[in-house]
This record gives structure tokens, C-alpha cells and sequence, in this order.
């Protein structure tokens, strides 16, 4: 992780210690995640979700949902079924997308990846009960002092991020994609503003409902969360090429290997990054409204366009 100091922009977000707030709201995730899958019988099906769900991870996705709640005047346990659902969605993807029919990796998160200590059968079918559990979880442990109706709105809204018109539809792309060098940045920002920005939208965005966000503040955070998803997998594609191994906890240099089309690919490594923070930039903007209560979400932002991992 890089110094807090280097992620601010002005004397007034200096004050706010990314780090500190990232350490604590993970060890809150972390904590409510292992108690939401107790081990029961079949016990096999228990332990390969809990061990791709429990295996680390920055947990910046459940993180954006705690913060936009708050930052619109929510509360964390308003909103903890619901980022605890986005986190095992985002797990059920890693664990799918990891298989020998798709992206065919051994390692995640620095550990053997789920179907190659528990096998692929088991493997989708802890995909498919995280996957489950993450719409039994809103629909049953949200508070009751969350009106229905915003419970409704966010089990449809992570329904789309995840299905055919976002993450799913995105990964098929991907796939066709795959070896083709004539793939278009159309093409290209389809498939990452569908694989990956669109569950980080979902995120930020039912952080908000589940606070009673307006509709002009919805589509506020839905712009702050578009950009910083695309800043995300461009960030992700430019680590494929310079990091390591053992700094991304999982296979380097896979999309030169799988011959995909990446932004660097099409752009260069410099502008991509220039590209990244001048969405990064974008996103900022659209949180001015909120003043003070937006730091987190102003930090968290600029971390993502200064990780290394």
C-alpha cells in the first residue's frame, strides 16, 4: 500500500488517514462476513465458501457501500447486509472466473484458487451459494428501520450489475474477445464497464438507496462510480504489465499471455495512467456536494489510481 499522504490533493483531505479508516471498516467487513457462513452440514460446500470469501482482498467494494451510506447520512448496520452481499458476489466472480473454462488461474488473493484445493464442481457450486446467500442476506437482515421499498431497489439493482447486462454480459465479451487483435476501445470499455465497473456502481450506489439518497444524488454517485470502475480495470491492466506475482496475489502478465486487447495495449502504460486520473479526477467532481462527509470516497478514489496491487 502506498503512504496516506501521497493519496490526498488538498490541505483539507490531508486531515483524513485513508489508511487508519481502510485498516478499521476492513476489520468491520471482515468480521461480519465470518459470521454471516457459519459451518454446517455439508460441510464442504460451508468451507469452500468461507474459503474464498475469508481469503483477504482489500474489500474496497463492501468499504464504498459503508461510505456512501454514511456520507448520506446512513448508519453501518443499515448497510452491512448489503455490502456484505456485494462482497460475495464480487468472491463468486473471482471463484468462476478462476476456473479452466474461463480464465484458467491458480492463484488468488496469494493462495490456491478455489477449485484447485476443493475441485471445479465444488468450486461453481460455492459460486452459485455465495451468489444465493448474497440476496438472502439483504432481503432478510437488513434492518427494519430500512423501508422496503429501498430493500426491493437494491436486490434489483445487484440483480443487473450481476446478470447479462453487466458482470455476466461483460465476461462473455471478454471471452469472445479473447486472441482477436482488431478488438475496438469500444469494445473494449463495454467489457469493463460492464465486468468490473458495474458491480462497483452497485456498490456506491445501494450504499446510497439504502440511505434514501435522492434521485439526483443517485445518479451523482452513479457517474462518481462509473468513473472510478473504468480508473479501476485501467489501473488493473497496467499492473498486469508491471507487477509481480507476488505483489498481485495472483498470475502477472496473463492478458499479454491470453493476447488481450488492454487499455495499455491500445494507449501505451503513460497515458493510461493519464487516462485513469483524469477519471479519477471526473469522479471527485461529482462528490463536491457533499463537502467533508465525502473524504472517504474522495480517498478511496485516489487510492485506487495509486495501488500497487
Amino acid at each position: 500500500m502506498v503512504a496516506a499522504d501521497n493519496l490526498q490533493k488538498t490541505p483539507e483531505e490531508a486531515t483524513f488517514n485513508l489508511l487508519a479508516y481502510l485498516k478499521e471498516r476492513q476489520k468491520i467487513c471482515e468480521a461480519a462476513l465470518d459470521k454471516a457462513i457459519p459451518i454446517i452440514y455439508p460441510e464442504k460446500i460451508y468451507e469452500s465458501m468461507r474459503y474464498s470469501l475469508l481469503a483477504g482482498g482489500k474489500r474496497l467494494r463492501p468499504i464504498l457501500c459503508l461510505a456512501t451510506c454514511e456520507m448520506m447520512g446512513g448508519t453501518i448496520e443499515m448497510v452491512m447486509p448489503a455490502a456484505c452481499a456485494v462482497e460475495m458476489i464480487h468472491t463468486m466472480s473471482l471463484i468462476h472466473d478462476d476456473l479452466p473454462a474461463m480464465d484458467n488461474d491458480d492463484y488468488r488473493r496469494g493462495k490456491l484458487t478455489n477449485h484447485k484445493i476443493y475441485g471445479d464442481a465444488v468450486a461453481i457450486l460455492a459460486g452459485d451459494g455465495l451468489l444465493a446467500y448474497a440476496f438472502e442476506l439483504v432481503a432478510t437482515q437488513t434492518p427494519d428501520n430500512v423501508p422496503k421499498d429501498r430493500v426491493l431497489q437494491v436486490v434489483a439493482r445487484l440483480a443487473r450489475a450481476l446478470g447479462a447486462a453487466g458482470l455476466v454480459g461483460g465476461q462473455v465479451v471478454d471471452l469472445d474477445s479473447e486472441g482477436k487483435s482488431d478488438i475496438s476501445l469500444e469494445t473494449l470499455t463495454f467489457i469493463h464497464n460492464h465486468k468490473t465497473a458495474a458491480l462497483l456502481e452497485a456498490c456506491v450506489v445501494c450504499g446510497g438507496i439504502i440511505a434514501g439518497a435522492s434521485s439526483e444524488d443517485v445518479q451523482r454517485l452513479t457517474r462518481y462510480s462509473q468513473n472510478i470502475g473504468l480508473a479501476f480495470q485501467i489501473v488493473d491492466d497496467i499492473l498486469d504489465i508491471t507487477a509481480t506475482k507476488e505483489q498481485l496475489g495472483k498470475s502477472a502478465g496473463k492478458d499479454l499471455a491470453a493476447k488481450k486487447v488492454t487499455y495499455p495495449s491500445l494507449w501505451g502504460i503513460e497515458e493510461s495512467r493519464a487516462k485513469a486520473q483524469q477519471l479519477i479526477e471526473a469522479a471527485c467532481a461529482e462528490l463536491k456536494p457533499f463537502g467533508k462527509l465525502a473524504q472517504p470516497l474522495e480517498a478511496i478514489a485516489h487510492f485506487i489510481t495509486s495501488r500497487n496491487h
